[in-house]
């Protein structure tokens, strides 16, 4: 079967489901998309490492990825290979001295591990043309809008804090693993930074 490979096009709250996420993964070079929904958990450590920031103490992908270093296991690649009744599934296809081997993971953690350990995610087209979704070019953009305008709605938010009580604002939410609130303060912080 032919692989395709997918990048992350972007993350966002899930319409469906409370307290859920959504994580499109798009064709590379192409226009379909595959909406997966994960959790908050998984969110956030997809969005820590895309981010690259540095937690306090290390996340379970993190921690998931030290075990690995450790023992000399790299992942090479990442392949969502099923979708059955609506979930993805995914595995993790690992070499340690010469020897390939798969192991089972949810794709929202196989995901956080393929960006932790720079490997491509693949998909097999069957699964592309099942679960697949095509965005012409003005639907990715309407809906880049809709990001953007939800982080507009937010960037007022730290405005009245000096440089200071914004680095030490990032450094309490790092330390609380309020990894969302820290994007924002490192956001307003960098902003400054431009207007200087």
């Amino acid at each position: 079967m032919d692989k395709i490979q997918l990048e992350i096009i972007g993350m966002s709250y899930s319409q469906s489901q409370s307290g859920a996420y959504a994580l499109i993964l798009g064709e590379k070079n192409g226009k379909r998309r595959l909406p997966i929904i994960i959790g908050g958990f998984e969110a956030q450590a997809i969005a820590v490492e895309l981010e690259k920031m540095k937690p306090s103490r290390p996340l379970t992908h993190d921690l998931f990825k030290n075990f690995a270093d450790h023992y000399d296991v790299v992942i090479n690649e990442v392949i969502i290979d099923k979708f059955l009744e609506g979930v993805f599934f995914a595995k993790l296809i690992c070499t340690r001295d010469n020897q390939e081997s798969e192991l089972d993971a949810r794709t929202s953690d196989a995901v956080a591990l393929a960006i932790r350990f720079n490997c491509p995610v693949y998909t097999y087209e069957k699964i592309m043309s099942e679960a697949g979704i095509i965005m012409d070019e003005k639907a990715i953009s309407e809906g880049s809008g809709e990001i953007k305008k939800t982080k507009e709605q937010k960037k007022g938010e730290f405005a009245h804090y000096t440089k200071k009580e914004l680095k030490e604002l990032l450094n309490k939410a790092v330390e609380k693993e309020e990894y969302e609130k820290a994007s924002r303060i490192r956001d307003e912080i960098n902003g400054r930074k431009k207007k200087e």
